[in-house]
C-alpha cells in the first residue's frame, strides 16, 4: 500500500545510516539489478525482470560524455543489490560522476543481507572517495531508511529525484506510462528500459515524433534474458533455471528509451529499394503507401509512407520526419466501405484486397523523406 506523500515530511526524520560491504563489484557479477515490483503495483501484473549486467554496460558505454560532472539516480534499484548501482559505482571515477543515488520500495528481497533491512525501503548516495581519505572505497558506502516506502512517487523519492541530472533504470512495465509522465514532468534526461509497443502508447508518441524521446542504441533485436524472483514459475517457452537455482525469463520487444543523443543516430539509413505502386500500394483510409519492411523504404518516393514500428530502431531525425500514426492518422473505415468488407477494431490502416474486401494492418508509422 502507498503511503500518503503528504505524511513524509510533517516532522524531519532521524535517518538511521547503515554501513553495508558492497557485494562482489566486479564486472563478472550476475546478481539481479532491479527491486520488487511495488508489490505488484497492477494486479495481475509481474514484471519483476532484472537486467544484467552486460546489458547495461553494452547501453551506458554509448552516453559517458552525458555523465561527466552529473548526479544519477536509479530509482527502482535496491543499492544493495543493483547492477545499475554496480555499474556506476565501479565507473564513477572514470565516467566523473559528481554523485550516484540508488533507492528501492520497501517489498525488496535482499539475499546478501540477514537483517530486518532487508524489508526496508532504503537509498544510497555515494559521492566518491575523496583523494585523501583514509578509508576503503567500500567503507565509503552507506544505505539509509526512508521513513515511507519509497515509491517512486513518493515525496521523498522526488526530493532525490530533483537532484538528478540523469535518471537510469528499469522501471516496473506495468508503470511506464505513469514513470515517463513524472520524467517529463520535472525535465530529466533519462536511460530507461521499456516494451518497444510502449512507442505506440498516446502520451509516449508524441515524444518520438517530437524528437524528446528515442530509442537507445544497443538493444535492436529486442530479446532479453531476464533474472526473475525464486517465486517466478517457469512456465512459458524460453525460461531457465541455473546450476545455482537462479531464475530466467526471455522478454521478446525490450527497448532503451531516452532523450540523450548519440552518435549512431545521426547515420543516415541505406535506401536500395525502388517505389512499385504493386509492392507499395496505397492504404485505403489514409494518404500513405505501405512499406512492410524498413529495408524496403523506396529511395524515389517523397510522400507519406506507412512502416512498422521496427523502423524506429533505424530512425534518423535527421533523414526522415514523423507524421503521425495508424492511430492518429487512420480515418474510420465506416466512412469508406461497408462493415462486412472488412475486420472492424481500433484505429488502424487498411489495404484493398482488389475484390471489394480490405485487410487490416498492423500498426503504422507514417514517416515522410527530408529533402
Amino acid at each position: 500500500m502507498k503511503a500518503n506523500d503528504n505524511e513524509y515530511f510533517q516532522e524531519e526524520p532521524t535517518l538511521e545510516i547503515t554501513s553495508f560491504q558492497v557485494p562482489n563489484l566486479t564486472k563478472s557479477s550476475t546478481t539481479s539489478s532491479r527491486n520488487q515490483d511495488f508489490q505488484n503495483a497492477k494486479q495481475g501484473k509481474n514484471d519483476e525482470f532484472y537486467t544484467s549486467l552486460e546489458d547495461i554496460e553494452l547501453e551506458m558505454i554509448h552516453y559517458t560524455n552525458h555523465f561527466r560532472g552529473k548526479v544519477v539516480y536509479c530509482n527502482c534499484d535496491d543499492p544493495r543489490e543493483s547492477n545499475f548501482f554496480r555499474y556506476f559505482y565501479n565507473n564513477f571515477e572514470t565516467i566523473g560522476l559528481k554523485k550516484l543515488i540508488t533507492a528501492c520500495y520497501s517489498s525488496v528481497n535482499s539475499d546478501s543481507f540477514e537483517n530486518d533491512l532487508s524489508e526496508q525501503a532504503v537509498y544510497l548516495e555515494y559521492s566518491g572517495r575523496e583523494s585523501s581519505s583514509t578509508h576503503s572505497k567500500d567503507e565509503l558506502v552507506y544505505t539509509k531508511q526512508f521513513k515511507g516506502d519509497g515509491d517512486f512517487r513518493s515525496a521523498e523519492s522526488i526530493e532525490l529525484l530533483q537532484q538528478a541530472d540523469v535518471v537510469v533504470t528499469n522501471p516496473p512495465f506495468s508503470l511506464f506510462k505513469e514513470y515517463c509522465a513524472q520524467l517529463l514532468e520535472y525535465k530529466k534526461k533519462f536511460i530507461i528500459i521499456g516494451n518497444m509497443n510502449a512507442v505506440t502508447y498516446k502520451n509516449i508518441f508524441p515524444l518520438f515524433q517530437k524528437n524528446e524521446m528515442w530509442y537507445g542504441p544497443s538493444i535492436r533485436s529486442g530479446d532479453r534474458e531476464f533474472r526473475v524472483p525464486s517465486n517466478y514459475p517457469l512456465t512459458a517457452y524460453g525460461t531457465r533455471e541455473d546450476k545455482d537455482g537462479n531464475k530466467y525469463v526471455r522478454v521478446k520487444g525490450v527497448r532503451w528509451f531516452t532523450n540523450l543523443d548519440f552518435p549512431s543516430r545521426h547515420i543516415d539509413l541505406t535506401l536500395e529499394k525502388s517505389y512499385c505502386p504493386i509492392k507499395n500500394p496505397k492504404y485505403a483510409n489514409c494518404d500513405a503507401i505501405e512499406v512492410c519492411k524498413t529495408k524496403d523504404i523506396p529511395y524515389n518516393y517523397d510522400g507519406p509512407m506507412g512502416v512498422p514500428i521496427t523502423f524506429m530502431d533505424k530512425y534518423n531525425p535527421d533523414q526522415f520526419e514523423i507524421l503521425g500514426s495508424s492511430r492518429t492518422l487512420s480515418h474510420p473505415m465506416s466512412d469508406i466501405a461497408e462493415k462486412v468488407t472488412y475486420s472492424q477494431g481500433g484505429p488502424r490502416f487498411y489495404l484493398p484486397n482488389g475484390d471489394g474486401t480490405y485487410r487490416r494492418m498492423y500498426e503504422r508509422i507514417i514517416i515522410k523523406r527530408k529533402q
